[in-house]
């Protein structure tokens, strides 16, 4: 039977910085190349970041670095 359906390709896995809210009751978080400052805030509840690494799907930002 014909399956019309593309074969997933597999996106790499690598470590990239994140901004993660330090509030144990939010999990928000953003990556550290789309941040627009150097010490951002958390959108969701106005607490403070912390810089950490995570295991994330690669991605390429084509503006370039946004938190000049």
């Amino acid at each position: 039977m014909y399956n019309r359906k593309k074969p997933t390709e597999e996106v790499p896995m690598v470590k990239t910085k994140v901004w993660a809210c330090e509030s144990d009751c939010c999990n928000g978080w953003m990556r550290d190349s789309f941040s627009f400052h150097h010490s951002p805030v958390c959108v969701m509840c106005d607490g403070q970041m912390i810089s950490e690494e995570r295991m994330l799907p690669a991605l390429v930002n084509t503006i370039g670095d946004l938190n000049r």
